[in-house]
């Protein structure tokens, strides 16, 4: 689980009374689709026909530009995260991070699920005593992506969900 069991109001959109902005919400969208399409090639060399990964994430990016609605962007989610129903590591996380990416459309909060899963990803690439300092290159890879608009927003949500997360955002 990396939702919390209540919703942080700064995830939540301002039409639905939170007090996340849209071009917030954007921002979030494309840099969970940038986290998953840096380890996208987990997948893809283990499946290169299937493209249901990489399609959620250019539908994450596609939602984000406003040319596909939630619903469409929501569905590439699960069918990239359905992409991994039958594979285990590396592969299964890096589209799992992929499917989380493109349902930041419908729940912004999702944003650190592509983020941990991408971290989850390379960590499951090395022997696990190389594990946590992979997965501390990933995320401050990942944390120098982040747009200063969303930054302090991002950074606290790692803080508080980290966690919940697999506790894979300590740095």
């Amino acid at each position: 689980m990396i939702l919390p069991e209540v919703r942080d109001p700064r995830f939540v959109t301002i039409r639905r009374g939170g007090t996340l902005t849209d071009a917030d919400h954007h921002l979030l969208a494309l840099w969970a689709a940038t986290c998953a399409e840096h380890v996208l090639e987990l997948f893809e060399s283990v499946r290169p026909r299937d493209t249901r990964p990489r399609e959620a994430i250019a539908h994450a990016r596609r939602w984000a530009g406003g040319d596909v609605g939630m619903m469409e962007a929501r569905a590439a989610g699960g069918h990239a995260m359905g992409a991994a129903r039958d594979l285990r590591g590396a592969p299964r996380f890096a589209a799992y991070a992929a499917g989380q990416a493109a349902v930041v459309a419908h729940v912004a909060a999702h944003e650190l699920g592509a983020a941990a899963y991408a971290i989850k990803a390379v960590r499951a690439t090395v022997p696990a005593d190389e594990s946590v300092a992979v997965g501390r290159l990933e995320c401050r890879w990942q944390r120098e992506h982040l747009p200063d608009a969303i930054r302090e927003l991002v950074l606290d949500d790692q803080r508080l969900r980290n966690e919940i997360c697999w506790s894979v955002f300590e740095v």
